[in-house]
């Protein structure tokens, strides 16, 4: 039946937390693996915190926080507390060796964790950024999921007064960049990296919902040519710049953004030069980068035909999502793969 270890063994203890942590898995998954009641692995996790506490970011990473109470292969809850005398594991040394052999094994070959994956990728910076009635911070949802994939990840805040100030401060950001980078924009952020683009760090290019106009072209008309978005309903015009009403942001732009999360991006939204919109590039990165689209199937700002055109114009790996404009916000998981994809293939 194998050699009877304690859950308070110290080998076993470093050994199992070693598995949980390297192969991103679940205290359940890997207690599944090793053949133990999943109580006496979270009783480890819980024994281990001290030493994961001195870890050199000086963190316990949330994951596995939320580990050390989970539900257990029967529904039964499991707390944690201090090990008990029949809190036990059978398991020969050899199979456990074995089995903290084959997490480093997919660590070195990517099938571990997305930390794991990242590490072996050509591309792995990541610049966003962001659209007009917003700032950077609409990106957090996925700027979280690709610093968890173990990206580089640089939201840019541009100023919205002129496409030239954009465009310089994403250039910016490009260029502090060590290595190949994604440049990833939503709406209007796409009319900035298709001019900013062609940067020669710049591995390839991703739009979510968003602008790509050709090099001199007149956008507004070819826009036009699309049924009109709701949301152009809403503009209010104040001292040279235009900002979406309150009713127009959390119904057309941010329509299915859960709502306490939509008014805070209502607060911070970004207000717009009049003249921003008019601006034409000089360039279109689109066609000398590889390139992957979004479009957003419920937008009411911008025209899904129109994303539906430009992405095929371009020639872009595309997705389709049930989502409205705020595609980064309400659909996180989907446009990180997107971004994950491009480092990965560019």
């Amino acid at each position: 039946m194998g050699e009877i270890r304690r859950s308070n063994d110290p080998e076993f203890r470093t050994g199992a937390v070693r598995i949980v942590r390297e192969a991103g898995k679940s205290v359940a998954s890997v207690a599944k693996d090793l053949g133990i009641n999943v109580g006496t692995l979270a009783n480890c996790m819980q024994m281990d915190r001290p030493a994961r506490a001195q870890d050199a970011d000086g963190e316990v990473f949330a994951s596995e926080r939320d580990d050390l109470v989970r539900l257990g292969p029967q529904g039964d809850r499991n707390i944690v507390g201090r090990p008990g005398k029949r809190d036990v594991w059978m398991i020969s040394r050899r199979t456990f060796s074995a089995l903290t052999l084959g997490v480093a094994t997919a660590s070195l070959t990517g099938l571990s964790s997305a930390q794991a994956s990242a590490r072996t990728r050509a591309v792995r910076n990541v610049v966003l950024v962001h659209g007009a009635f917003a700032d950077g911070s609409s990106w957090s949802e996925v700027i979280e999921r690709l610093q968890a994939a173990g990206l580089n990840v640089t939201s840019v805040q541009n100023p919205l007064t002129a496409l030239a100030d954009d465009v310089a401060a994403t250039k910016r950001a490009i260029a502090l960049q060590e290595g190949p980078t994604i440049l990833a924009a939503h709406s209007w952020g796409g009319t900035v990296i298709s001019e900013a683009g062609l940067s020669s760090n710049v591995a390839g290019l991703v739009y979510v919902a968003a602008r790509a106009p050709d090099a001199g072209e007149d956008y507004a008309a070819l826009a036009a040519k699309f049924p009109a978005p709701p949301a152009n309903a809403g503009l209010v015009e104040s001292g040279g710049f235009k900002q979406l009403s309150r009713k127009a942001f959390l119904q057309d732009f941010a329509g299915d953004v859960p709502r306490r999360r939509a008014l805070g991006l209502y607060a911070v939204q970004g207000r717009i030069s009049d003249s921003l919109f008019a601006a034409k590039t000089s360039v279109a990165a689109w066609r000398h980068k590889p390139t992957w689209y979004a479009v957003s199937k419920n937008d009411r700002t911008t025209s899904p035909d129109l994303e539906k055109f430009l992405a095929a114009r371009m020639g872009a790996r595309t997705i389709e999502l049930d989502s409205g404009h705020l595609s980064i916000v309400s659909h996180p998981a989907e446009i990180t793969k997107l971004i994950l994809d491009a480092t990965a293939k560019s």
